[in-house]
């Protein structure tokens, strides 16, 4: 693991994608193609501004899996996930994307979406996964106490409280009655199987979970200081966010 501290929020995003970038260019040129995992939500909005500005990436032979979405949520809705990508990623790419595995927020029973997602997943390698870390320590939805042991590609979770407000902090629901209280997500042992990870966590309100997910012993109860076990894990932050690091 290594992190990088970074002179403001928008700089962190920069060589976050600036990283994850030449991880894809390598992995292109290798196999011939990427396979890359993203995350949703504040915290990413500027790596992927900056991703989709960055040249020499055959989009064409990437392959996109989600990190997670919410359980009775369509791509209609402002705080889709599926929406959020398409508009804020696969839409604005110079040249089309080889193919997105989108998760179905709205299908009919949540357990059977995580186990078709799963079997798409299940023989990909992830070359580059891109996430954050929630204000909970979660790594995508796994929120504490997270399961460290499934090898199940995707599961579906519970949604802890400080997690749901996060989403409304954010502006995404008006009001925590309004988040949904399941989600599918990668589990952390998937999530952990990427080759590489590139882990971009801005502002202040991350300072108390970075300094428990980077200084603390790893624990199911901060999801996210799984990562200090990922040898090829950069973890990109601003100077809020790495205000109360030693």
């Amino acid at each position: 693991m290594k992190v990088i501290r970074c002179d403001s929020a928008e700089a962190a995003g920069t060589q976050a994608a600036e990283a994850g970038a030449t991880l894809i260019r390598e992995a292109l040129a290798a196999k011939g193609r990427a396979v890359i995992a993203l995350a949703a939500g504040r915290s990413q909005l500027s790596m992927l501004r900056h991703l989709t500005q960055l040249p020499d990436i055959d989009w064409g032979n990437v392959i996109v899996f989600p990190l997670d979405e919410y359980v009775g949520i369509g791509r209609s809705h402002a705080a889709s996930f599926r929406r959020y990508l398409e508009e804020r990623f696969l839409s604005v790419l110079p040249t089309p994307i080889g193919a997105f595995r989108y998760i179905a927020g709205q299908a009919d029973d949540p357990i059977m979406e995580a186990q078709r997602v799963s079997r798409e997943l299940r023989n990909e390698t992830v070359d580059v996964g891109f996430l954050g870390i929630g204000e909970n320590g979660h790594i995508a939805f796994n929120d504490p106490p997270a399961d460290f042991d499934t090898d199940e590609p995707y599961l579906v979770v519970d949604l802890d409280e400080r997690c749901r407000q996060q989403q409304v902090n954010e502006g995404w629901f008006g009001a925590v009655n309004d988040v949904p209280e399941e989600a599918i997500s990668m589990s952390v042992r998937q999530i952990l199987s990427s080759e590489h990870l590139v882990v971009t966590v801005p502002e202040a309100r991350k300072a108390e979970a970075v300094k428990a997910a980077l200084e603390g012993k790893v624990t199911p109860q901060v999801p996210a200081s799984i990562l200090q076990e990922h040898e090829q894990c950069q973890i990109f932050l601003d100077p809020d966010s790495a205000s109360m690091l030693e």
